[in-house]
């Protein structure tokens, strides 16, 4: 490529990141001043506001859609969309409502947030086998202390401290107002787990308790299968830990990644 060409790219790409801030406020071009931009700029705020309510749908069912869409506004304001698909706008929108004032007298907010966050990565995750049973059984029995078992690409878990995450998400899983209402009335408010699978093309919601996670985390990071066994129970403290159901109970939901 000659300088010419270089020169020219280089151009290119400084207007167009120039035109993007344009478009949320830092207006570089003078582009506020061109006839219908201001009409350009507030439909693309919108799309990104309108990609948030579709992807957060329980967060705006709990506070309300006027108290969404305010605070979706800021947080478009300051982030862009970095990938062309708006189903997937809003990675850290969790991490952002933790640190909102308006926000600060709903701690469970962030919590369900990141819920929904790892529903929508579940359900865009790419393909792949899942371990069966009897593919760990037909493993020998040599080679299981240093067995790394790997998350499958569709799973998501986490231990959420702050707030019953899972159940705020399940009672906004109904339109009947009555059973939504009914099921927030009796939700008990403690720390819960979830995991996230796609085992057969649908996602599916389950609670996970901190051994799950704990052995869940230690896989993520290539433990062999003991040393995840062991962080598992101790994650699991004066709970009961049976290694045994747990990993059946992850082979049954479709977390762990196959090797065919």
């Amino acid at each position: 490529m000659n300088a010419s060409a270089t020169s020219q790219d280089n151009t290119l790409a400084a207007f167009q990141r120039d035109f993007v801030q344009a478009l949320f406020g830092a207006d570089g071009l003078g582009a506020a001043t061109h006839p219908g931009f201001a009409v350009y700029r507030n439909t693309v705020r919108g799309g990104c506001i309108d990609a948030l309510e579709a992807n957060y749908p329980v967060v705006a069912a709990l506070v309300g859609r006027d108290w969404f869409r305010a605070a979706a506004a800021e947080y478009a304001q300051q982030r862009l969309p970095t990938d062309v698909r708006l189903m997937m706008y809003g990675e850290d929108f969790g991490d952002f409502l933790a640190g909102l004032d308006s926000a600060a007298e709903l701690p469970y907010l962030p919590a369900v947030a990141r819920l929904e966050r790892l529903w929508r990565e579940a359900h865009v995750a790419a393909d792949a086998p899942a371990l069966g049973t009897r593919e760990l059984q037909a493993l020998p029995p040599e080679t299981l202390p240093e067995l790394v078992l790997a998350p499958h690409p569709a799973a998501r878990w986490q231990w959420f401290d702050e707030a019953p995450a899972l159940s705020l998400w399940r009672a906004h899983q109904t339109d009947d107002e009555a059973q939504r209402t009914a099921a927030l009335e009796a939700l008990d408010w403690r720390a819960e787990g979830v995991l996230i699978t796609r085992p057969h093309g649908q996602v599916l919601v389950a609670p996970a308790g901190r051994a799950t996670c704990a052995f869940l985390d230690a896989c993520a990071e290539q433990a062999p299968l003991p040393d995840a066994l062991a962080a598992a129970a101790a994650a699991a403290e004066a709970d009961p830990f049976n290694a045994g159901a747990l990993l059946e109970d992850l082979l049954t939901a479709g977390a762990l990644l196959g090797t065919t």
